[in-house]
């Protein structure tokens, strides 16, 4: 009987060696780049942020395979629901462990009224009623500030509450074990640690059965249904969890901030957090990550280093940096489309997958 028992091969000293270095840099790396100014840090954490979008949108277009142009609809409602419920707009100051749950709920509800409607669009049918789902949301929060106001119309809501655990405050700087730990520092470890967890539920659902039959339902919906998979319920809770890690982004986003205001949630990050799970790799957690990464912050590394360079080579700033983010961005979507179409750190899968399909049609 034991000989028929698999063992699992012992994991490497190496391995764990890696591990434990690359805590080691994610513990000390703010307070490195703390070193070079407060923005880079708090730069590093809107990166972190667009992690947590990327794979909850990575759970909707690369696990099941479903084209979203709207998710940015349910960054906005996490990012309304802390911003009414813990700010001087309506006189409420909930704690955390209230506003988060019930931002993570809507959202996820959001996510399931948008499938609802679309369980037989695919295409670029879903995309179009995906992308009108997240202007409507956008408009909506914009002119929902009568008769009754409670979005505050396109002036949005200031003086939003920090994240509070008891009188620790992360968005204040505070002396701790002789240390003065500032409020962009404190909600890296924050932000750091709903991104780990984000991305632990992301790789138990991808290797459970539910992520098996969103598998099917990429490759072949009419397949999955005719082996007895419930596709509608599938594609239900697509949406709702892929919405859901979108409403923890937004109430971390409105809590960092202090503020929010329609404008922060138009069609253009929707398709830049789309951008980031194509450049990255489909349906592959560490592409997506990689993805997320180097459209949030390499871009404004870009914006920093393009004025200095203008200045001392023509003596004046030619080149407006904005567009040359732009250029360069579309420039790298190009190339990326072109050389590597299955992202730049593409799963096995969809490398195989790819493979097959031009071979097929040679």
């Amino acid at each position: 009987m034991n000989s028929l028992i698999s063992r699992r091969a012992p994991v490497p000293v190496s391995v764990w060696l890696g591990v434990a270095l690359f805590g080691v840099v994610l513990a000390i790396l703010p307070f490195m780049l703390g070193m070079a100014g407060q923005s880079w840090v708090r730069l590093l954490n809107f990166a972190l942020v667009y992690v947590m979008l990327a794979l909850g949108l990575n759970i909707v277009v690369g696990f099941a395979g479903l084209l979203d142009l709207g998710y940015i609809a349910f960054y906005a409602v996490g990012a309304y629901i802390w911003a009414t419920l813990a700010s001087p707009h309506f006189g409420l100051h909930l704690p955390f462990w209230v506003v988060l749950p019930i931002g993570v709920m809507m959202a996820a509800l959001a996510g399931a009224l948008l499938g609802a409607p679309t369980l037989k669009l695919r295409g670029d049918y879903l995309a179009i009623v995906t992308l009108g789902f997240g202007e409507i949301v956008r408009i909506f929060m914009n002119n929902l500030d009568a008769p009754i106001n409670i979005t505050n119309g396109p002036q949005g809501i200031n003086r939003i509450d920090t994240f509070k655990i008891g009188s620790f405050a992360f968005g204040r700087s505070q002396e701790m074990f002789g240390f003065r730990i500032t409020g962009p520092e404190k909600y890296y470890y924050l932000l750091l640690l709903f991104t780990i967890i984000i991305i632990i539920m992301c790789v138990r659902l991808q290797n459970s059965r539910i992520g098996r039959a969103w598998e099917a339902v990429r490759e072949d919906e009419v397949a999955a249904k005719a082996m007895g998979i419930n596709t509608r319920n599938i594609k239900l809770l697509a949406f709702s969890m892929g919405a859901s890690f979108g409403g923890v982004a937004g109430a971390m986003f409105a809590s960092m901030q202090g503020f929010v205001s329609p404008e922060s949630f138009s069609l253009t990050e929707s398709i830049s957090v789309l951008s980031m799970v194509v450049l990255g790799g489909m349906g592959h957690i560490p592409g997506v990550i990689l993805g997320a990464l180097l459209l949030s912050i390499f871009p404004e590394i870009l914006r920093a280093v393009v004025v200095p360079i203008q200045q001392s080579v023509f003596g004046d700033v030619i080149f407006d940096p904005e567009g040359i983010r732009m250029l360069m961005f579309g420039l790298a979507m190009v190339l990326v489309m072109i050389f590597r179409p299955a992202g730049l750190w593409p799963s096995a899968v969809r490398r195989r997958e790819l493979m097959s399909s031009r071979e097929g049609s040679t």
